[in-house]
């Protein structure tokens, strides 16, 4: 089982990267950097790959809507080169009110134009002249969408690998068995390891029967807060206005992908009441209807042998990739809790 942490993407980048030079030599495995409507991640990604040796860096997520498929391509093949294939590209749709709300750009079929993606990626870093018509990207451009001077073309440079892992941040039915289908890594939100079977097994087994066996096993990358301590239950709280942003205020009514899936894990009633008091303006009302059961699953906050035991829940549950929140604050904390959470896992 790796570690790795991401980057936040609220302000402290330099103190950030700091932390994740100490990491590296505790064993951190991989750093994300997200890309939400903060700066753009990939100034950002350069800037990690030129201060660390060893640790794999992503995207955290590149939304779909926002470059064309061939730049996505060209920059994760760029990125690739500056880290000396230490990248992964992590790429997944966002929601409509950042895409539309932020870029402008119309939210529609992220199942159809993500499959495409990767098909144009792959050719591109195979340095194949691309090639691709289909319902959402048509390469060349056809002579009747243009002045019909576009021509098939590879790209110049030898990228350092054919083939970047890609790494799709799903939780639908349909998105996930689309990312065990076709993506080298899978990134779900607030995983639930009592749960997970249940919620997204059978996405998972109708994705990997389609699965082409080159692209090897899923790697699942899980983000779960961090703390090993025997007086740390104080922290459950910190993560309370998050989880109540993302259940209550992500999305509208019935548009919100993470009241979804808190209501498949379960908590119908306490969904429908944290996006209610949240949409109504009464944050810290909601923040304090998230279950306190839900904060422990999806976390590893308490002693050490309780997280041991949430390891072995997590690790029985698929995941093997652990992306690390480590909640005690000061860098030297930090090392030490990823250095522990190492020896934890063996």
């Amino acid at each position: 089982m790796r570690i790795g942490t991401a980057i936040s993407y609220a302000g402290g980048f330099a103190d950030s990267v700091a932390d994740i030079v100490e990491l590296e030599k505790a064993g951190l495995d991989i750093v994300f950097v997200p890309e939400a409507y903060s700066f753009d991640a990939v100034s950002q990604l350069g800037y990690v790959a030129a201060k660390t040796e060893r640790v794999q860096i992503a995207s955290g997520i590149f939304q779909i809507y926002t470059r064309t498929p061939t730049l996505t391509a060209m920059t994760a093949a760029g990125l690739d080169f500056v880290s000396d294939g230490r990248f992964t590209l992590g790429i997944g749709a966002s929601g409509p009110q950042v895409i539309e709300g932020f870029h402008g750009v119309k939210y529609d079929a992220p199942l159809g134009r993500t499959r495409e993606i990767i098909d144009i990626c792959r050719q591109v870093w195979r340095r194949e002249k691309v090639v691709h018509s289909g319902t959402h990207y048509s390469i060349p451009l056809p002579p009747e969408q243009g002045t019909g001077l576009g021509k098939p073309l590879k790209l110049i440079n030898h990228p350092v690998r054919e083939r970047i892992p890609i790494l799709l941040a799903s939780i639908g039915p349909k998105n996930v068995a689309l990312t065990a289908e076709l993506a080298e890594g899978w990134e779900p939100i607030f995983f639930h390891p009592e749960k997970a079977a249940e919620v997204w097994g059978a996405s998972l087994a109708e994705g990997k029967a389609k699965r082409d066996p080159s692209l090897g096993e899923l790697d699942t990358f899980v983000g779960t807060a961090l703390a090993i301590g025997d007086d740390v239950d104080g922290l459950l709280d910190h993560l309370r206005g998050m989880l109540a942003l993302y259940i209550g205020g992500m999305g509208a009514r019935g548009k919100n992908f993470y009241n979804s899936l808190a209501q498949r894990y379960g908590y119908e009633a306490e969904a429908k009441l944290i996006q209610d008091l949240y949409l109504d303006g009464k944050k810290d009302e909601a923040a304090a209807a998230v279950p306190t059961e839900l904060i422990r699953a999806i976390s590893l906050i308490g002693p050490e042998g309780y997280v041991k035991e949430r390891l072995a829940a997590f690790r029985e549950a698929g995941a093997t990739t652990l992306v690390v929140n480590p909640l005690l604050p000061g860098r030297e904390a930090r090392v030490a809790q990823v250095s522990k959470l190492r020896e934890l896992i063996g």
